[in-house]
């Protein structure tokens, strides 16, 4: 899977929240100062490109949702993480979380309990 730039992050985000939309739609989610119509019009070119939406045709529009779901695309970007930066260590990349306070030990115990409860 491709990574995506900020921009095409951005624009997965809102299509994630929306389920599916048209160009209007999406460009009615950024924040002022909005960008150009043709600049988000790009980025969903590409992201179709890329695989991560395709489009319904409704007369001269299209209605475009994502292919990639949010949990996919994290799930991925997680592993690219720990790849990149902890040596493939999920141990290591939680420790650094707990050693920059991103984290606290309790929240960790917390977790470790729900998920040893889960089975």
């Amino acid at each position: 899977m491709t990574k995506l730039t900020k921009a095409e992050e951005q624009v997965m985000q809102y299509l994630w929240h929306i389920q599916k939309g048209f160009l209007k739609d999406i460009l009615e989610l950024f924040p002022e100062p909005k960008p150009h119509t043709n600049t988000v019009s790009t980025i969903l070119k590409i992201l179709l490109e890329k695989g991560f939406v395709d489009y319904t045709t409704h007369g001269r529009q299209h209605e475009y949702f994502a292919v990639i779901t949010k949990e996919q695309y994290s799930g991925r970007s997680i592993k690219s993480l720990v790849k990149n930066y902890f040596e493939g260590s999920y141990k290591n990349a939680v420790s650094f979380l707990v050693e920059k306070n991103e984290i606290s030990v309790e929240d960790l115990e917390h977790l470790l309990d729900e998920l040893k409860n889960k089975d």
